[in-house]
């Protein structure tokens, strides 16, 4: 898929912007604070429906405004897709899809899908696993409705659960009534994980090879409740469950499930996360981000847009060089303070002070 036209009204630091990229690679240089990071973020917003660099809608409105509004044209393999979504600072926002309103965000998912790759985004492999396992709950939600409405369906359960545990009113036959559905919708949730992350665990391997001139083996495997189905998953999440009763209990919160699962990356024997050099991280992270670009067109038949946000100035010029070689049928948005490389087929976008014009 690509994204032909960005379009953004009274959003973050522009006041109003329309921009049409190219198929191919497409740079936004400027100098820091000037916005190009919220074109970007525009981007993810119209794909799965919220900012990767905050949870608060309200922020990405521009200062004296009541209101901010971002429309995205994409192109499909089966058509043209226009996502819009409207922001308010005193309701929730509306989206639209092709003129149509969307009533429920997971409705959203599959129409546009794009990777994201940020310095930040090194977070998948040096900080914890919650952003790991974010980093598989985005991009799975993004291949599967379903996905997304059971992962919201788990999250509310957890937190009734957990609420009941802080009550002090917990006992094991109250507690029952919750562990029944979350084991039912854990299951499924670390079933599609560990789905996901077998495909992860091929193309990341092979991209690694590939940024590393197959000097290094990159190794990916989820870490979470045992079971190749989803029955037996679900049998040992309800073990794994009642055995952690009693410590639930008594600290407060729900120890077993797959809030609580990780994504292990490990190179030669070595964890990653923990005792990986930072030029490893960086790799192993890029990996990843490559791989999602396989997963994607290997399940939806066409790869997704990839935004690397500021990333270039993390890799060395043999890693930029191996990166671009792989991006040959990927439309890219690129931002930048300045381009150390020549990429003579690329559009080029000078971004001053919240206004985008093009080179």
């Amino acid at each position: 898929m690509i994204v032909n036209e960005i379009k953004l009204n009274s959003y973050r630091n522009y006041a109003d912007a329309a921009v049409r990229l190219s198929k191919g690679v497409n740079v936004f240089a400027g100098a820091n604070a000037q916005g190009k990071t919220n074109l970007a973020e525009a981007v993810v917003l119209a794909c799965i429906g919220r900012s990767p660099r905050t949870p608060r809608d309200k922020e990405l409105i521009r200062w004296e405004s009541d209101g901010a509004y971002v429309r995205v044209e994409g192109m499909r393999s089966y058509g043209r897709v226009t996502v819009e979504v409207a922001l308010s600072r005193t309701e929730n926002k509306r989206i639209r899809i092709n003129g149509l309103p969307v009533l429920r965000i997971g409705e959203l998912m599959s129409n546009l899908n794009c990777v994201f790759f940020s310095p930040d985004e090194l977070r998948i492999v040096k900080a914890g696993p919650a952003d790991r396992r974010r980093f598989l709950d985005i991009d799975i939600s993004q291949l599967s409705k379903s996905y997304f409405y059971e992962l919201s369906r788990y999250n509310r359960v957890l937190y009734q659960r957990n609420k009941l545990l802080k009550s002090g009113q917990a006992t094991a036959d109250t507690l029952s009534i919750w562990d029944v559905q979350l084991a039912k919708s854990g299951a499924k949730i670390a079933y599609q994980r560990k789905q996901f992350v077998k495909r992860l665990a091929v193309y990341g391997a092979k991209c690694h090879s590939y940024l590393t001139d197959g000097t290094e083996r990159l190794e990916v495997e989820y870490e979470g409740t045992e079971g190749e189905t989803v029955e037996e998953l679900e049998r040992n999440l309800a073990a794994a469950l009642a055995k952690s009763l009693d410590r639930d209990l008594k600290f407060g919160f729900t120890a077993a499930g797959p809030h609580k699962d990780d994504v292990a990356l490990t190179v030669g024997g070595a964890d990653m996360r923990a005792y990986g050099s930072q030029g490893q991280q960086r790799t192993v992270a890029l990996s990843l981000k490559l791989a999602e670009l396989e997963i994607f067109a290997n399940v939806i038949g066409e790869y997704p847009v990839l935004i690397l946000d500021d990333v270039l100035s993390e890799l060395d010029l043999d890693r930029q060089e191996k990166l671009f070689g792989r991006l040959k049928d990927v439309q890219t948005l690129i931002t930048c303070t300045h381009l150390e490389r020549d990429l003579p087929d690329a559009k080029r976008f000078r971004v001053e002070n919240g206004t985008v014009r093009e080179e």
